[in-house]
């Protein structure tokens, strides 16, 4: 059992646009689980439902027992689940402070001190700090947005597509960050299309095909599975 669990999954944009269809994942703490997949496969979809940001028609998201269903997307980070978006997850116009400060709205009375705990983490979001947002390279502002969402402490981190267009030693870099952040027991679901990194870091994987769960297992049989490294692995 996860802290964060999906059961039979079922969710899209429209009656006529069923995306997920009966997917099912569970995340425990301080585990990172990735999710791969062709594109139009319902990772994104995934995450944007445990968020609340797409509704599911049927199933259940639970984090810690609790179940999440029909809360909204502020409810929902209120019970522990932060989701950092692929795109526009940092405020370009503001500093770095700033945008910590920004991702720690829902709990005000913690700002401060959490916001001197994120640069004590992360040093090179310290020296940084009155910079605007926009200034920063690609890997500083995946890492601003990921703590920008450790703001609140959350129990589960949901990452969409955190290396996208990064240099690979800026994805290796950040990389090592989320197994970094994994270690202090924060729960999190990685959504990847680089598949071969992801599966490097994780604990375990999930395949989905056509909005269902095609595969599952332990990182690194998924990684040496002949099926899954020509089809997904490119080897």
């Amino acid at each position: 059992m996860g802290i964060l669990e999906v059961r039979d999954a079922i969710a899209g944009y429209s009656s006529a646009d069923v995306v997920l269809k009966g997917v099912s994942v569970h995340v425990a703490s301080g585990e990172i689980v990735c999710v791969i997949g062709p594109n139009g496969a319902g990772k994104s979809t995934l995450l944007k439902a445990i968020a609340g940001l797409v509704r599911l028609t049927e199933g259940s998201v639970s984090i810690d027992g609790n179940r999440l269903n029909g809360l909204a997307p502020k409810q929902i980070a209120r019970a522990g689940i932060a989701f950092v978006p692929q795109e526009g997850n940092v405020f370009g116009s503001l500093s770095v402070r700033e945008n910590l400060e920004m991702g720690g709205y829902i709990r005000r009375d913690t700002v401060a001190s959490r916001t001197t705990e994120l640069f004590e983490r992360f040093p090179v979001l310290a020296e940084k700090r009155w910079q605007l947002a926009r200034t920063l390279s690609g890997g500083q502002r995946q890492i601003l947005a990921m703590a920008m969402a450790l703001m609140v402490e959350p129990q589960a981190l949901l990452l969409d597509e955190p290396s996208a267009g990064l240099s690979p030693t800026a994805a290796e870099d950040l990389f090592g960050t989320i197994s970094t952040i994994a270690k202090t027991g924060t729960a999190i679901a990685l959504v990847e299309q680089n598949a071969e990194a992801a599966l490097a870091i994780a604990d375990r994987g999930y395949i989905l095909v056509d909005g269902r769960n095609a595969k599952e297992g332990d990182a690194v049989s998924l990684a040496t599975d002949p099926e899954v490294r020509r089809i997904f692995l490119g080897r």
